[in-house]
Protein backbone atom coordinates (compact mmCIF):
# COMPACT_ATOMS: atom_id res chain seq x y z
CA UNK A 1 0.00 0.00 0.00
CA UNK A 2 2.74 2.48 0.94
CA UNK A 3 4.58 1.98 -2.36
CA UNK A 4 1.34 2.53 -4.26
CA UNK A 5 0.60 5.75 -2.38
CA UNK A 6 4.12 7.00 -2.98
CA UNK A 7 3.73 6.31 -6.70
CA UNK A 8 0.40 8.13 -6.77
CA UNK A 9 1.87 11.15 -4.99
CA UNK A 10 4.87 11.16 -7.32
CA UNK A 11 2.53 11.29 -10.33
CA UNK A 12 0.52 14.21 -8.97
CA UNK A 13 2.51 17.07 -10.49
CA UNK A 14 2.80 15.49 -13.95
CA UNK A 15 -0.94 14.80 -14.12
CA UNK A 16 -1.83 18.28 -12.86
CA UNK A 17 0.33 19.81 -15.61
CA UNK A 18 -1.33 17.94 -18.50
CA UNK A 19 -3.05 20.31 -20.90
CA UNK A 20 -6.62 19.75 -22.06
CA UNK A 21 -5.64 18.25 -25.42
CA UNK A 22 -3.33 15.70 -23.82
CA UNK A 23 -5.92 14.73 -21.20
CA UNK A 24 -8.58 14.23 -23.85
CA UNK A 25 -6.21 12.15 -25.97
CA UNK A 26 -5.52 9.96 -22.93
CA UNK A 27 -9.22 9.59 -22.17
CA UNK A 28 -10.00 8.47 -25.72
CA UNK A 29 -7.11 6.02 -25.53
CA UNK A 30 -8.46 4.66 -22.23
CA UNK A 31 -11.91 4.19 -23.76
CA UNK A 32 -10.48 2.36 -26.76
CA UNK A 33 -8.35 0.09 -24.55
CA UNK A 34 -11.37 -0.72 -22.42
CA UNK A 35 -13.33 -1.91 -25.44
CA UNK A 36 -10.35 -3.80 -26.86
CA UNK A 37 -10.09 -5.78 -23.62
CA UNK A 38 -13.82 -6.51 -23.36
CA UNK A 39 -13.43 -10.29 -23.39
CA UNK A 40 -10.69 -10.25 -20.74
CA UNK A 41 -12.86 -8.04 -18.53
CA UNK A 42 -15.90 -10.27 -19.05
CA UNK A 43 -13.91 -13.37 -18.12
CA UNK A 44 -12.79 -11.72 -14.88
CA UNK A 45 -16.34 -10.58 -14.20
CA UNK A 46 -17.73 -14.07 -14.73
CA UNK A 47 -15.29 -15.36 -12.12
CA UNK A 48 -16.37 -12.61 -9.71
CA UNK A 49 -20.03 -13.40 -10.34
CA UNK A 50 -19.48 -17.09 -9.68
CA UNK A 51 -17.79 -16.40 -6.35
CA UNK A 52 -20.47 -13.90 -5.31
CA UNK A 53 -23.49 -16.00 -6.27
CA UNK A 54 -25.24 -17.11 -3.10
CA UNK A 55 -23.18 -14.65 -1.05
CA UNK A 56 -24.84 -11.39 -2.14
CA UNK A 57 -28.44 -10.78 -3.22
CA UNK A 58 -29.66 -11.03 -6.81
CA UNK A 59 -30.10 -7.27 -7.10
CA UNK A 60 -26.53 -6.77 -5.86
CA UNK A 61 -25.38 -9.35 -8.39
CA UNK A 62 -26.95 -7.11 -11.02
CA UNK A 63 -24.69 -4.27 -9.86
CA UNK A 64 -21.68 -6.55 -10.16
CA UNK A 65 -22.62 -8.00 -13.55
CA UNK A 66 -20.91 -6.75 -16.71
CA UNK A 67 -21.90 -7.34 -20.32
CA UNK A 68 -20.56 -6.14 -23.65
CA UNK A 69 -23.23 -3.45 -23.57
CA UNK A 70 -22.26 -2.26 -20.11
CA UNK A 71 -18.56 -2.14 -21.02
CA UNK A 72 -19.44 -0.19 -24.15
CA UNK A 73 -21.45 2.21 -21.99
CA UNK A 74 -18.45 2.60 -19.66
CA UNK A 75 -16.23 3.47 -22.65
CA UNK A 76 -18.86 5.91 -23.91
CA UNK A 77 -18.90 7.51 -20.45
CA UNK A 78 -15.15 8.11 -20.71
CA UNK A 79 -15.61 9.65 -24.16
CA UNK A 80 -18.37 11.87 -22.80
CA UNK A 81 -15.97 13.17 -20.15
CA UNK A 82 -13.44 13.97 -22.88
CA UNK A 83 -16.08 16.15 -24.56
CA UNK A 84 -16.74 18.20 -21.43
CA UNK A 85 -15.01 21.52 -20.70
CA UNK A 86 -11.79 21.25 -18.72
CA UNK A 87 -12.50 22.45 -15.15
CA UNK A 88 -8.84 23.21 -14.42
CA UNK A 89 -7.63 26.78 -14.89
CA UNK A 90 -11.09 28.36 -14.78
CA UNK A 91 -11.00 31.91 -13.43
CA UNK A 92 -13.64 31.82 -10.71
CA UNK A 93 -13.16 35.44 -9.69
CA UNK A 94 -10.84 38.24 -10.74
CA UNK A 95 -10.47 41.76 -9.48
CA UNK A 96 -7.95 44.57 -9.27
CA UNK A 97 -7.36 46.42 -6.01
CA UNK A 98 -7.09 50.21 -5.86
CA UNK A 99 -3.30 49.94 -5.67
CA UNK A 100 -3.20 47.92 -8.92
CA UNK A 101 -2.69 44.51 -7.28
CA UNK A 102 -4.43 41.88 -9.48
CA UNK A 103 -6.09 39.00 -7.62
CA UNK A 104 -7.57 35.93 -9.32
CA UNK A 105 -9.24 32.84 -7.93
CA UNK A 106 -8.26 29.87 -10.14
CA UNK A 107 -9.64 26.30 -10.21
CA UNK A 108 -6.92 23.69 -9.61
CA UNK A 109 -6.86 19.89 -9.11
CA UNK A 110 -7.34 18.35 -5.68
CA UNK A 111 -4.25 16.16 -6.09
CA UNK A 112 -4.56 12.50 -5.11
CA UNK A 113 -8.18 11.40 -4.83
CA UNK A 114 -8.85 8.05 -3.15
CA UNK A 115 -12.15 6.28 -3.81
CA UNK A 116 -13.36 3.38 -1.66
CA UNK A 117 -16.25 1.59 -3.30
CA UNK A 118 -18.03 -1.75 -3.29
CA UNK A 119 -19.28 -4.14 -5.96
CA UNK A 120 -19.86 -1.81 -8.92
CA UNK A 121 -17.16 -2.29 -11.58
CA UNK A 122 -18.36 0.70 -13.62
CA UNK A 123 -17.26 3.01 -10.80
CA UNK A 124 -13.69 2.05 -11.69
CA UNK A 125 -13.76 3.64 -15.14
CA UNK A 126 -16.03 6.55 -14.13
CA UNK A 127 -13.70 7.55 -11.30
CA UNK A 128 -10.57 7.21 -13.42
CA UNK A 129 -12.01 9.36 -16.22
CA UNK A 130 -13.26 12.13 -13.95
CA UNK A 131 -10.03 12.20 -11.97
CA UNK A 132 -7.82 12.48 -15.05
CA UNK A 133 -9.91 15.17 -16.75
CA UNK A 134 -9.85 17.24 -13.55
CA UNK A 135 -6.05 16.84 -13.29
CA UNK A 136 -6.11 14.41 -10.38
CA UNK A 137 -4.46 11.08 -9.66
CA UNK A 138 -6.93 8.46 -8.46
CA UNK A 139 -6.34 5.63 -6.02
CA UNK A 140 -9.08 3.02 -6.34
CA UNK A 141 -9.95 0.58 -3.60
CA UNK A 142 -12.85 -1.65 -4.65
CA UNK A 143 -14.66 -4.42 -2.82
CA UNK A 144 -13.52 -8.02 -2.78
CA UNK A 145 -16.58 -9.20 -4.74
CA UNK A 146 -15.55 -7.10 -7.75
CA UNK A 147 -11.77 -7.22 -7.45
CA UNK A 148 -11.11 -9.36 -10.53
CA UNK A 149 -13.33 -7.13 -12.66
CA UNK A 150 -11.76 -3.95 -11.27
CA UNK A 151 -8.23 -5.21 -11.91
CA UNK A 152 -9.02 -6.14 -15.51
CA UNK A 153 -10.57 -2.71 -16.06
CA UNK A 154 -7.64 -0.86 -14.46
CA UNK A 155 -5.12 -2.90 -16.48
CA UNK A 156 -6.90 -1.78 -19.66
CA UNK A 157 -7.09 1.85 -18.53
CA UNK A 158 -3.40 1.94 -17.63
CA UNK A 159 -2.55 0.50 -21.03
CA UNK A 160 -4.53 3.33 -22.60
CA UNK A 161 -2.62 5.87 -20.52
CA UNK A 162 0.73 4.45 -21.60
CA UNK A 163 -0.30 4.63 -25.26
CA UNK A 164 -1.14 8.31 -24.76
CA UNK A 165 2.22 8.92 -23.05
CA UNK A 166 0.69 9.59 -19.64
CA UNK A 167 2.06 7.96 -16.52
CA UNK A 168 0.01 4.85 -15.70
CA UNK A 169 0.26 5.83 -12.04
CA UNK A 170 -2.48 8.35 -12.76
CA UNK A 171 -4.79 5.38 -12.07
CA UNK A 172 -3.77 3.13 -9.18
CA UNK A 173 -5.63 0.10 -7.82
CA UNK A 174 -5.23 -1.11 -4.24
CA UNK A 175 -4.85 -4.89 -4.40
CA UNK A 176 -5.60 -5.44 -0.71
CA UNK A 177 -9.39 -5.53 -0.20
CA UNK A 178 -9.24 -5.98 3.58
CA UNK A 179 -10.70 -3.48 6.02
CA UNK A 180 -7.15 -2.59 7.00
CA UNK A 181 -6.44 -1.19 3.53
CA UNK A 182 -9.55 0.98 3.77
CA UNK A 183 -8.47 2.25 7.19
CA UNK A 184 -5.00 3.00 5.80
CA UNK A 185 -6.50 5.21 3.08
CA UNK A 186 -8.65 7.01 5.65
CA UNK A 187 -5.56 8.11 7.55
CA UNK A 188 -3.01 8.58 4.73
CA UNK A 189 -2.76 12.33 5.24
CA UNK A 190 0.73 12.54 3.74
CA UNK A 191 -0.45 11.04 0.45
CA UNK A 192 -4.22 11.48 -0.04
CA UNK A 193 -5.78 14.90 -0.63
CA UNK A 194 -9.42 13.79 -0.78
CA UNK A 195 -11.27 10.59 0.15
CA UNK A 196 -14.62 9.65 -1.42
CA UNK A 197 -16.47 6.58 -0.12
CA UNK A 198 -19.16 5.01 -2.32
CA UNK A 199 -21.24 2.26 -0.79
CA UNK A 200 -23.56 1.35 2.05
CA UNK A 201 -24.11 3.11 5.34
CA UNK A 202 -21.44 1.04 7.12
CA UNK A 203 -18.67 2.09 4.73
CA UNK A 204 -19.71 5.73 4.61
CA UNK A 205 -20.07 6.03 8.40
CA UNK A 206 -16.70 4.36 8.90
CA UNK A 207 -15.05 6.92 6.62
CA UNK A 208 -16.81 9.92 8.13
CA UNK A 209 -16.00 8.80 11.69
CA UNK A 210 -12.43 7.59 11.17
CA UNK A 211 -10.94 9.54 8.27
CA UNK A 212 -8.24 12.07 9.07
CA UNK A 213 -7.98 13.04 5.40
CA UNK A 214 -10.66 15.34 3.92
CA UNK A 215 -13.71 13.19 3.13
CA UNK A 216 -16.84 13.79 1.07
CA UNK A 217 -19.76 11.67 2.26
CA UNK A 218 -21.70 10.15 -0.62
CA UNK A 219 -24.66 9.17 1.51
CA UNK A 220 -27.07 6.29 1.27
CA UNK A 221 -30.33 6.87 -0.54
CA UNK A 222 -33.53 6.58 1.47
CA UNK A 223 -35.45 8.30 -1.32
CA UNK A 224 -39.11 9.28 -1.01
CA UNK A 225 -41.90 9.84 -3.51
CA UNK A 226 -44.88 11.79 -2.13
CA UNK A 227 -48.14 11.61 -4.10
CA UNK A 228 -49.98 14.80 -3.17
CA UNK A 229 -53.78 15.23 -3.20
CA UNK A 230 -53.87 17.01 -6.59
CA UNK A 231 -51.50 14.61 -8.38
CA UNK A 232 -52.21 13.14 -11.79
CA UNK A 233 -52.52 9.57 -10.51
CA UNK A 234 -51.62 7.90 -13.80
CA UNK A 235 -48.43 9.97 -13.89
CA UNK A 236 -47.79 9.20 -10.23
CA UNK A 237 -48.17 5.46 -10.82
CA UNK A 238 -45.58 5.54 -13.62
CA UNK A 239 -43.17 7.59 -11.51
CA UNK A 240 -43.47 5.29 -8.48
CA UNK A 241 -43.07 2.18 -10.63
CA UNK A 242 -39.98 3.57 -12.36
CA UNK A 243 -38.39 4.90 -9.18
CA UNK A 244 -38.78 1.54 -7.42
CA UNK A 245 -38.35 -1.13 -10.10
CA UNK A 246 -36.15 0.16 -12.94
CA UNK A 247 -33.02 -0.65 -10.91
CA UNK A 248 -33.73 -1.16 -7.20
CA UNK A 249 -30.10 -1.75 -6.22
CA UNK A 250 -28.93 1.83 -6.83
CA UNK A 251 -28.92 4.73 -4.41
CA UNK A 252 -31.44 6.86 -6.33
CA UNK A 253 -34.13 4.16 -6.22
CA UNK A 254 -37.29 4.90 -4.24
CA UNK A 255 -37.48 3.28 -0.81
CA UNK A 256 -40.52 5.05 0.68
CA UNK A 257 -43.88 5.96 -0.84
CA UNK A 258 -45.97 8.63 0.91
CA UNK A 259 -49.58 8.96 -0.24
CA UNK A 260 -51.99 11.77 0.63
CA UNK A 261 -55.03 10.43 2.42
CA UNK A 262 -57.30 12.26 -0.03
CA UNK A 263 -56.18 9.93 -2.87
CA UNK A 264 -55.12 6.83 -0.94
CA UNK A 265 -58.29 4.83 -1.61
CA UNK A 266 -57.90 5.33 -5.36
CA UNK A 267 -54.12 5.36 -5.72
CA UNK A 268 -52.92 2.53 -3.48
CA UNK A 269 -54.84 -0.16 -5.41
CA UNK A 270 -53.26 1.23 -8.60
CA UNK A 271 -49.82 0.77 -7.02
CA UNK A 272 -50.64 -2.75 -5.85
CA UNK A 273 -51.74 -3.62 -9.37
CA UNK A 274 -48.56 -2.17 -10.95
CA UNK A 275 -45.98 -3.41 -8.45
CA UNK A 276 -47.47 -6.75 -7.41
CA UNK A 277 -50.24 -8.15 -9.64
CA UNK A 278 -48.87 -7.21 -13.06
CA UNK A 279 -45.29 -8.05 -12.18
CA UNK A 280 -46.32 -11.53 -11.03
CA UNK A 281 -48.23 -12.00 -14.29
CA UNK A 282 -45.10 -11.01 -16.23
CA UNK A 283 -42.88 -13.36 -14.19
CA UNK A 284 -41.05 -10.38 -12.72
CA UNK A 285 -40.14 -10.06 -9.04
CA UNK A 286 -43.11 -8.48 -7.24
CA UNK A 287 -42.44 -5.60 -4.87
CA UNK A 288 -43.00 -6.39 -1.21
CA UNK A 289 -45.13 -3.55 0.14
CA UNK A 290 -44.48 -2.78 3.81
CA UNK A 291 -47.55 -0.86 4.92
CA UNK A 292 -48.26 1.44 7.82
CA UNK A 293 -51.62 0.89 9.54
CA UNK A 294 -53.45 3.41 7.36
CA UNK A 295 -52.11 2.02 4.08
CA UNK A 296 -53.13 -1.48 5.20
CA UNK A 297 -56.76 -0.31 5.19
CA UNK A 298 -56.62 -0.06 1.38
CA UNK A 299 -54.32 -2.85 0.09
CA UNK A 300 -52.67 -6.09 1.17
CA UNK A 301 -49.04 -6.17 2.21
CA UNK A 302 -46.60 -6.76 5.07
CA UNK A 303 -47.07 -4.68 8.23
CA UNK A 304 -44.30 -2.10 8.36
CA UNK A 305 -41.92 -1.96 11.28
CA UNK A 306 -40.54 1.35 12.50
CA UNK A 307 -37.14 0.58 11.03
CA UNK A 308 -38.58 0.08 7.56
CA UNK A 309 -38.84 3.84 7.09
CA UNK A 310 -35.13 4.20 7.87
CA UNK A 311 -33.84 1.41 5.63
CA UNK A 312 -32.15 1.55 2.24
CA UNK A 313 -33.53 -1.77 0.99
CA UNK A 314 -31.75 -1.84 -2.40
CA UNK A 315 -34.28 -4.54 -3.27
CA UNK A 316 -37.85 -5.07 -4.42
CA UNK A 317 -39.22 -3.72 -1.14
CA UNK A 318 -41.15 -0.47 -0.64
CA UNK A 319 -42.28 1.10 2.64
CA UNK A 320 -45.68 2.80 2.26
CA UNK A 321 -47.28 5.41 4.53
CA UNK A 322 -50.46 7.47 4.30
CA UNK A 323 -50.10 11.14 5.31
CA UNK A 324 -52.67 13.87 5.84
CA UNK A 325 -51.08 16.65 3.80
CA UNK A 326 -47.85 18.06 2.36
CA UNK A 327 -46.80 19.35 5.77
CA UNK A 328 -46.91 15.85 7.26
CA UNK A 329 -45.12 14.45 4.22
CA UNK A 330 -42.29 16.94 4.61
CA UNK A 331 -42.11 16.29 8.36
CA UNK A 332 -41.73 12.56 7.67
CA UNK A 333 -39.05 13.18 5.03
CA UNK A 334 -37.20 15.52 7.39
CA UNK A 335 -37.19 12.80 10.06
CA UNK A 336 -36.22 9.87 7.83
CA UNK A 337 -34.54 11.07 4.60
CA UNK A 338 -30.80 10.72 4.08
CA UNK A 339 -30.76 13.98 2.11
CA UNK A 340 -30.25 12.25 -1.25
CA UNK A 341 -33.30 12.55 -3.55
CA UNK A 342 -36.95 13.16 -2.72
CA UNK A 343 -39.90 13.75 -5.05
CA UNK A 344 -43.41 15.18 -5.04
CA UNK A 345 -46.07 14.43 -7.62
CA UNK A 346 -48.53 17.33 -7.64
CA UNK A 347 -50.49 19.84 -9.69
CA UNK A 348 -50.62 22.34 -6.84
CA UNK A 349 -48.32 25.34 -7.09
CA UNK A 350 -48.44 25.94 -3.34
CA UNK A 351 -47.61 22.30 -2.49
CA UNK A 352 -44.82 22.32 -5.07
CA UNK A 353 -43.22 25.48 -3.64
CA UNK A 354 -43.56 24.33 -0.04
CA UNK A 355 -41.93 20.99 -0.88
CA UNK A 356 -39.05 22.61 -2.78
CA UNK A 357 -38.33 25.11 -0.02
CA UNK A 358 -38.60 22.76 2.95
CA UNK A 359 -37.17 19.41 1.79
CA UNK A 360 -33.45 19.62 2.58
CA UNK A 361 -32.05 17.10 0.09
CA UNK A 362 -29.37 17.25 -2.57
CA UNK A 363 -31.96 16.68 -5.31
CA UNK A 364 -35.63 17.66 -5.00
CA UNK A 365 -37.97 16.47 -7.75
CA UNK A 366 -41.34 17.69 -8.97
CA UNK A 367 -43.31 15.28 -11.19
CA UNK A 368 -40.25 13.18 -12.06
CA UNK A 369 -38.62 9.96 -10.88
CA UNK A 370 -35.75 10.07 -8.38
CA UNK A 371 -33.83 7.82 -10.79
CA UNK A 372 -32.49 10.90 -12.59
CA UNK A 373 -30.01 11.73 -9.79
CA UNK A 374 -27.08 10.59 -11.85
CA UNK A 375 -24.04 12.30 -13.34
CA UNK A 376 -24.86 11.16 -16.86
CA UNK A 377 -28.45 12.37 -16.62
CA UNK A 378 -27.25 15.71 -15.25
CA UNK A 379 -24.91 16.19 -18.21
CA UNK A 380 -21.75 15.52 -16.19
CA UNK A 381 -20.61 12.59 -18.36
CA UNK A 382 -20.47 10.32 -15.33
CA UNK A 383 -20.12 10.91 -11.62
CA UNK A 384 -17.73 10.32 -8.75
CA UNK A 385 -20.66 9.84 -6.40
CA UNK A 386 -23.75 11.58 -5.01
CA UNK A 387 -22.74 13.88 -2.19
CA UNK A 388 -25.34 14.30 0.56
CA UNK A 389 -23.31 16.81 2.53
CA UNK A 390 -23.34 20.57 2.04
CA UNK A 391 -19.73 21.74 2.13
CA UNK A 392 -17.82 21.87 -1.17
CA UNK A 393 -20.02 19.44 -3.11
CA UNK A 394 -23.68 18.41 -3.07
CA UNK A 395 -25.54 16.02 -5.37
CA UNK A 396 -23.90 14.29 -8.36
CA UNK A 397 -20.17 15.05 -8.30
CA UNK A 398 -18.67 15.79 -11.68
CA UNK A 399 -15.50 17.49 -12.84
CA UNK A 400 -15.94 20.84 -11.09
CA UNK A 401 -16.49 19.12 -7.73
CA UNK A 402 -13.08 17.44 -8.09
CA UNK A 403 -11.27 20.77 -8.13
CA UNK A 404 -10.41 23.25 -5.43
CA UNK A 405 -8.95 26.71 -6.02
CA UNK A 406 -5.98 28.88 -5.31
CA UNK A 407 -5.52 32.63 -5.31
CA UNK A 408 -3.03 34.03 -7.78
CA UNK A 409 -1.83 37.53 -6.95
CA UNK A 410 0.12 39.57 -9.50
CA UNK A 411 1.81 42.83 -8.68
CA UNK A 412 4.51 45.11 -10.01
CA UNK A 413 6.81 45.27 -7.04
CA UNK A 414 3.99 45.75 -4.53
CA UNK A 415 5.01 45.74 -0.87
CA UNK A 416 2.98 46.28 2.26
Amino acid sequence: MLDLLKAAKAAKTAVACLDTQHKNKALLSMAAALEEHTQTILEANRADMEKARGVISDVMLDRLHLSEGRIRAMADGIRAVAELPDPVGRVLESFTRADGLEISKIAVPMGVVAIIYESRPNVTSDAAALALKSGNVCVLRGGKEAFGSAKAIVDALREGLIRAQVTPDAVCLVTDTSRESARSLMTAREYVDLLIPRGGAGLINACVENATVPCIATGTGICHVYVEATADLVMAQKIVENAKTSRPSVCNAEEVLLVDRAVAAQFLPMIYDALVTKRKAQNLPPVELRLDASAADFIKGTPAKDGDFDTEFLDYILAVKVVENVQEAVAHITAHSTGHSDAIVTQSDSAREFFIKTVDSAAVYVNASTRFTDGGEFGLGCEMGISTQKLHARGPMGLCELTTYKYVICGSGHIR
